[in-house]
């Protein structure tokens, strides 16, 4: 219903701001990022919004960017996991950050969330891997990765560790120069692991 609502910012809470569009004050539940990437009380702010529907209650969550929203809508599409765990999950690393630990199966890092214990963990792994790899990650189809037109590397375990240093801000030519040279049969983790000594 709402995509975005743009307007002053006129308060922070501790998982909220309120934010005055046109005279009306909106109260949008956020992660601890949105709430820190958020403006000084009496700027203007623009905040990309879902609106959870209950039966008892309307809630408008807000996000700093559509990539942050976008993280959201998938995390919550997740069997067991509703807004304020998806909200909690974004509250403890950042929209890169979490693709890159579903890509790579780091349950340790999601079960930081407050309200995510390792079975949610696990099913956000399951369920999301193969989603973040398409969409978010950019892999084309079962051939190999496709980062850039002139860029793919072959569909091994270098992929995923590919596309997980890709996420973590490396570039698609300097993941993929490391990771050739690289022994193919490691795992995905050993490769990260090997390919950030290297690029660091």
């Amino acid at each position: 219903m709402y995509y975005y609502i743009k307007g002053t910012l006129m308060y922070k809470g501790d998982n909220y701001i309120v934010v005055d569009a046109s005279g009306i004050g909106y109260r949008i539940f956020t992660s601890l990022e949105c709430i820190e990437k958020s403006p000084h009380t009496g700027s203007d702010v623009t905040v990309y919004t879902y609106l959870n529907v209950r039966e008892d209650a309307m809630e408008l969550y807000g996000f700093y960017s559509e990539e942050e929203r976008a993280m959201f809508l998938m995390l919550i599409s997740v069997s067991g996991v509703g807004p304020k765990a998806g909200l909690a999950l974004l509250s403890v690393a950042s929209p890169q950050k979490l693709a890159a630990a579903i890509v790579m199966g780091d349950e340790k890092l999601l079960t930081k969330a407050s309200g995510v214990g390792p079975k949610a963990a696990k099913r956000v792994i399951l369920e999301l891997k193969d989603k973040i790899d398409t969409d978010t990650l950019g892999i084309d189809g079962d051939d190999g990765v496709t980062l850039s037109d002139d860029t793919e590397i072959i569909a091994d375990s270098r992929a995923e560790a590919m596309s997980a240093l890709v996420v973590l801000g490396y570039s698609a030519s300097d993941a993929k120069n490391v990771l050739m040279k690289l022994d193919a049969t490691l795992t995905t983790e050993e490769l990260i692991k090997k390919a950030l000594l290297q690029l660091m």
